[in-house]
């Protein structure tokens, strides 16, 4: 099924250290010979070459993309917008590309409907201290969550592609909503670099009675501003590629640190002891080890409408409801049928009964169930 056997070569745009290792997994592990690089920084495909990380390395965009199934677009995030439209203007019909940036909307934002067709956005929540193809690791994406953004227009033939390249690197494919994503990097991890350096500089600036307050910080305080600073001109990009998002949860943040100034104000006890009791139960909820999973794989067959939309309306129901998709493999109407078949592999049947119930719910009729 999706997990095997990916078609024709893999073009990596931008072979730094998330291409680097793309590129390591994809032959190490996946069995793909052909892995071509093209990246503008003096040096890198020679570095990328020596290392193992591609298999051939490019002079330019129309060499790397021609021929190739699959394009992942590696730039930095602030450049893949631009990036991802040269791509898809140069690149086979066929093929299909993806991107790993942090940020979607911009990028769907830019693209036509026939260029979304053709885009299936993704996101790897994996990543290292340490930049660039030379520190590039073959397990970097083991069991790392890899969000994948369709939209109603990508063909379901390139997003079952995508998800297959996602599972043979060890990653598990998520499909969200490109909006939901957004917002909700925007609150897990762009807001909190905002935060963290706005207590950095803040305690930086402070100096209570001579002393500094930077100098008499505890673990707490080097725990929360761990990721303050961290590579400027990046994080700027980030903010901005998701704009909209991080403005949204900047102000409920200040809305939530106006309730604690109001019950400060009021020696509100009763609010504060419960503003602290739900933070702990909210963070015990979020830590909670999910021990449904088995370790056997099963599976639910639906009949699907040979119509746009639905193989990415299911998998981010799905991807929504916390159930990962192991494999997926979609078989299209033939010719005088009004419905072809999806395969879905899930881990255990508890969260293949969970899969059939919100197929179900969405009008989708269940074929086959645990």
């Amino acid at each position: 099924m999706a997990t095997t056997g990916l078609p024709g070569p893999v073009a990596l745009v931008g072979v730094g250290l998330i291409g680097g290792s793309l590129g390591l997994a994809l032959m190490g592990r996946a069995g793909v010979t052909d892995v071509r690089g093209v990246d503008p920084g003096d040096g890198v495909i020679a570095r990328a070459t020596e290392c193992g990380a591609i298999s051939a390395g490019a002079d330019d965009l129309v060499e790397a993309v021609t021929g190739a199934s699959i394009i992942v677009v590696c730039a930095p995030v602030g450049d893949i917008t631009e990036v991802v439209r040269r791509v898809l203007a140069v690149a086979d019909s066929d093929a299909v590309v993806t991107d790993v940036g942090s940020a979607k909307s911009q990028v769907l934002a830019a693209l036509t409907p026939e260029e979304r067709a053709r885009f299936c956005g993704g996101h790897p929540v994996a990543g290292g201290e340490r930049a660039g193809v030379g520190h590039a690791r073959e397990d970097l994406f083991d069991g790392a969550t890899w969000f994948l953004t369709p939209t109603e227009e990508t063909r379901p033939d390139l997003l079952q592609r995508v998800h297959g390249m996602v599972s043979s690197v060890g990653a598990t494919p998520v499909a969200v909503d490109p909006e939901v994503h957004d917002h909700l990097m925007a609150l897990v991890s762009h807001l909190p670099h905002v935060i963290a350096s706005a207590l950095i500089r803040q305690a930086a600036d402070t100096a209570p009675q001579g002393r500094e307050a930077l100098r008499s910080a505890g673990p707490s305080f080097r725990d929360l501003t761990r990721v303050a600073g961290a590579n400027p001109a990046l994080w700027t990009d980030i903010l901005l590629a998701n704009r909209d998002a991080v403005l949204a949860e900047v102000r409920n943040h200040r809305a939530e640190l106006l309730e604690v100034e109001e019950a400060l104000r009021g020696e509100d006890r009763e609010w504060l002891q419960t503003f602290f009791a739900s933070a702990a139960e909210g963070r015990e909820r979020l830590m909670a080890v999910d021990d449904s999973a088995s370790g056997e794989s099963t599976w639910v067959v639906v009949e699907v409408p040979n119509r746009p939309g639905v193989l990415s309306e299911i998998a981010t129901a799905l991807g929504h409801a916390h159930i990962n998709i192991e494999d997926l493999d979609l078989v299209p109407a033939v010719a005088g049928e009004p419905a072809g078949t999806l395969t879905i592999v899930v881990d255990g049947e508890e969260s293949a009964r969970k899969a059939a119930a919100l197929v179900g719910e969405r009008g989708y009729r269940v074929i086959a169930r645990p």
